[in-house]
Formats: structure tokens, sequence, C-alpha cells
């Protein structure tokens, strides 16, 4: 598995308390019951799984006196994993963590850096996810044609994906209708407010849906 360390978001060196204070941020943010009718619910469940084996994981480690800074057998490094896993980790261009961060960003409003973030992964790693999230980063800026490639793209390459389809789907008919002219680059309808309202609750997290949409 990832570092827990990493996974949870602290250092080896964090106390008891502050484990546990960053375990209940991370449950509380992820908990199945926030993304209930959400096209993120798959993708929330996955994500508390790992926070929850994150920290029984470091729990065991802890109860066995193996210390998250030990390098002898335990598979880390002074910085968490050893060398050999973090710099795999940080090649795996298209693992789940690494799009996990770019949705948070996009969550964030941070476009442009979810835009940067996806250039960086080279182009024999794009896959699905890949695409469907750019077209969303396209989507939220108003270039409505540019996503919907993006999202034609996703759904071509896993056909079988309820989110991407759903949010093809919803662009065709804006196309059909030629209701997304009224977009800005905030990805604001500006007489088609509740039609935004639906297509954000299909991107985003309940939270980020409330700012949204104001």
């Amino acid at each position: 598995m990832n570092d827990p360390y990493k996974v949870l978001g602290i250092s080896p060196s964090a106390s008891d308390a502050e484990v546990k204070k960053a375990y209940r941020e991370l449950a509380k943010k992820y908990h199945p019951d926030k993304y209930a009718d959400s096209p993120l619910a798959e993708l929330a469940s996955e994500k508390m799984k790992e926070v929850n084996e994150a920290y029984e994981k470091i729990l065991n480690d802890r109860k066995n006196g193996v210390s998250g800074s030990s390098t002898s057998g335990s598979g880390y490094g002074s910085s968490g994993y050893s060398d050999a896993g973090a710099s795999s980790y940080a090649n795996t261009y298209g693992s789940d963590s690494v799009y996990q961060q770019i949705r948070r960003m996009i969550n964030e409003g941070n476009f442009g850096q979810a835009e940067n973030a996806l250039s960086g992964i080279p182009s024999d790693s794009r896959n699905a996810e890949w695409y469907y999230l750019m077209g969303v980063v396209y989507y939220r800026k108003g270039f409505l044609e540019d996503a919907y490639n993006y999202f034609q793209t996703a759904c071509r390459m896993d056909p079988s994906n309820v989110e991407y389809k759903s949010m093809f789907s919803r662009i065709q008919q804006q196309r059909s209708t030629g209701s997304g002219s009224g977009f800005n680059a905030s990805g604001a309808a500006s007489q088609a407010a509740c039609d935004c309202c639906d297509i954000c609750a299909c991107l985003m997290c309940s939270d980020c849906l409330c700012r949204s949409c104001g």
C-alpha cells in the first residue's frame, strides 16, 4: 500500500493525537453518506478505504514498536517510504492518487493548476480519467467545444464509466440546444443557472457544489 503517513498527509514524527486528528478530518471529508447518490460515491468510497487502511497500519506499527522513520525492514525511509518506493510513486502518472489530487484542485477552483498537472502527465500515460478531467477543466473555463472532445474521448476509452457518460450526455444536450453559449470563463451559465447546478453535481462534491452555485 502507499505510505500511510502520506495518505493521511502527516509526518512520520506526528504525535498520536495528530494522527487521530488527521484521520478524523479525512474520514469526515470522504464519508460515504456525504456522497449518497453522487457520481463521486465510488471514488469517495475507495479513498475512504485507503484512509482506513493507512490509519490502521500506523496504529499497528506504533503498537508493535515500528517507527515511521525507521529504516530496518519496515519499508520506510527517512521521509516515509524507501527511495525506490517514492520514485515509483512519483512516476506513476495516471494512478488514482494523482488524479484524486487533480480532482481536489478542480473542486477548489484551481483550474490552471489542474491543467498544468494534467499537462505534465506523459501522453503515453493518459487514460480515460485524464481526458475526463481535462474536459472538466475546459468545461469550467467555458471552452465547451474543447471540453466536448475530451469527454468524447474519455467515453470512447472507458464506455462503461457512468460519470463520463453522464457528463458527455449533458454537454451533448447543451450543444444541441445552444444553451452553452451563455457560459462564462468560470463555467457559470448566465441564462441556465439550474442546468449549471445539475452539471456541477456530476463534477463536484456537495460542498463544492454549494460554492459553485453561490
